[in-house]
C-alpha cells in the first residue's frame, strides 16, 4: 500500500458564469522516501493538487488516502500528524526569531519549552538553517525563508512532506542546496512531494511528472532532458 493514494481526483473553479476543470482524474501514488516533483507551468493546477494531497483542500471527487485513511474524514487530524505541508511564504513583516516561529507548532502540542526549543534548534540545524535562528523573520533571505519553513514542518517529525515552489524566487546560487535538501530527507525515508513551474526542480527527483490542462501526463517534455541532466549533476555534487 502507498503512502499517500490519489484516485480520480478531480477538482473544479467557478470564474463567473462558467466552471472550470483544475484537475481531471488525477490519479498519483507516493511510496516512503520517494521524491516525486510535478512540473507544470503557472496556472495548471499544481498548488491545488498539493493542497489536496495535504488534505487541507477536499477534491470534488475522487479519493484522497494518507496510509490508508481518507483525508476527507481525517485530513485535519493527520495535517501536522504524519502530514507536513510547508506554506509558500512565511508570515511577512514578523519581527519574532526564527527559532521562536518553529518552536510554535511544539508548544500548541503541549512540549515544555525546553524540549520545544531543543526540537526547534534540531530542526532549524537539520534544514540547513541554524544560522538564521536569532534572526527575525522579517529579515530572511528567500532561501533562509525555505529552509525555515522546512524545519517547522520537520519539527513534527513527517512521514509525508508537501512543498509547492520550493525554489520559486530563490536566487540561482541558492536552489542546488535546496534541491540536495529534498532530496536527502527522502533518503531518510521521508515521501516528498513537490511542485514547481521551473525544470531545474526536477533535479535529483525519483520521479518527474507533468501536469497540463488538469492532467497528469507522465514525465516532462524531452526538450527539458538535456537540462534535466545537467541539473541532476549539480544536485548530486552539492549533496556529497
Amino acid at each position: 500500500m502507498s503512502l499517500l493514494a490519489l484516485e480520480g481526483v478531480r477538482r473544479c473553479r467557478r470564474e463567473g458564469d462558467l466552471e472550470r476543470i483544475v484537475l481531471r482524474e488525477v490519479n498519483l501514488q507516493i511510496d516512503p522516501g520517494e521524491l516525486a516533483v510535478v512540473w507544470g507551468l503557472r496556472g495548471c493546477g499544481r498548488s491545488t493538487l498539493l493542497r489536496i494531497a495535504a488534505g487541507i483542500e477536499a477534491p470534488d471527487a475522487g479519493v484522497v488516502r494518507f496510509e490508508g485513511r481518507d483525508l476527507r474524514n481525517h485530513g485535519e487530524e493527520m495535517l501536522g500528524a504524519g502530514i507536513g505541508y510547508c506554506q509558500k511564504r512565511l508570515p511577512s513583516g514578523g519581527s519574532e526569531p526564527a527559532l521562536d516561529l518553529v518552536m510554535v507548532s511544539l508548544l500548541a502540542r503541549g512540549l515544555a519549552a525546553p524540549l520545544a526549543r531543543s526540537r526547534a534548534s534540531e530542526s532549524l540545524e537539520r534544514a540547513g538553517a541554524e544560522d538564521c535562528a536569532m534572526l527575525p523573520v522579517s529579515a530572511l533571505e528567500r532561501s533562509e525563508s525555505v529552509r525555515v519553513t522546512l524545519a517547522r514542518v520537520l519539527a513534527l517529525d513527517p512521514r509525508l512532506l508537501v512543498i509547492d515552489d520550493p525554489i520559486a524566487g530563490v536566487d540561482l546560487g541558492e536552489r542546488d542546496g535546496i534541491l540536495a535538501l529534498l532530496r536527502s530527507l527522502a533518503d531518510e525515508g521521508i515521501a516528498v512531494l513537490a511542485s514547481s513551474g521551473d525544470a531545474t526542480a526536477l533535479s535529483g527527483a525519483d520521479r518527474a511528472l507533468t501536469l497540463s490542462e488538469g492532467e497528469m501526463r507522465g514525465p516532462p517534455p524531452s526538450e527539458l532532458a538535456p537540462v534535466l541532466e545537467l541539473r541532476r549533476g549539480a544536485a548530486r555534487r552539492a549533496s556529497a
